[in-house]
């Protein structure tokens, strides 16, 4: 397609590149979310949305890492519709891990005292974390430490089952 060609579909630079971070939503959300879904609600479907994030990482869907963690670094500072469409596209993943922790916690699997929106954003942080980590840095092996530490974390807010007194 022609460079006029593809002005015209699009109106405007920032029209396409809107565009381009919807697809790419999209294609997160097919990625990360929706094969979790298939897990039994509560701490599974946690856990496979966080492993999912992992594996989306180790097998470059988006060449050089998380296209949200490198739009985020690039837009937060500029004001504007296409900064407005990554915090919007940003809000919903984070609500996305809130709604998840909620679920772990209504099910019985989570601590009842644990606040959804501290623990999404320290999940969120270890995914960014080792994106930059994984491409940036070249550690061959930030994803398995990002999954460890997922794992302790997780495990550390777990409730407990008592054993029955024999």
């Amino acid at each position: 397609m022609s460079k006029s060609g593809l002005f015209a579909h699009f109106g405007s630079k920032e029209d396409l590149q809107i565009a381009a971070i919807e697809t790419a939503a999209k294609r997160f959300i097919d990625e990360i979310y929706t094969p979790a879904l298939s897990q039994p609600r509560g701490l599974p479907r946690l856990s496979a949305i966080c492993r999912s994030w992992l594996s989306y990482l180790r097998r470059g869907v988006f060449p050089g890492g998380c296209f949200f963690a490198a739009a985020s670094f690039e837009f937060d500072g500029r004001p504007g519709p296409i900064r407005d469409t990554v915090r919007r596209l940003m809000d919903d993943w984070i609500g996305a891990l809130e709604k998840a922790i909620r679920m772990a916690i209504d099910e019985g699997h989570l601590d009842p005292e644990v606040d959804p929106a501290q623990l999404a954003f320290e999940l969120n942080s270890l995914f960014f974390g080792a994106n930059f980590s994984y491409y940036l840095r070249n550690d061959a092996r930030a994803l398995d430490r990002a999954e460890s530490a997922i794992e302790q974390k997780l495990e550390s807010l777990r409730v407990k089952r008592r054993r029955k007194a024999s």
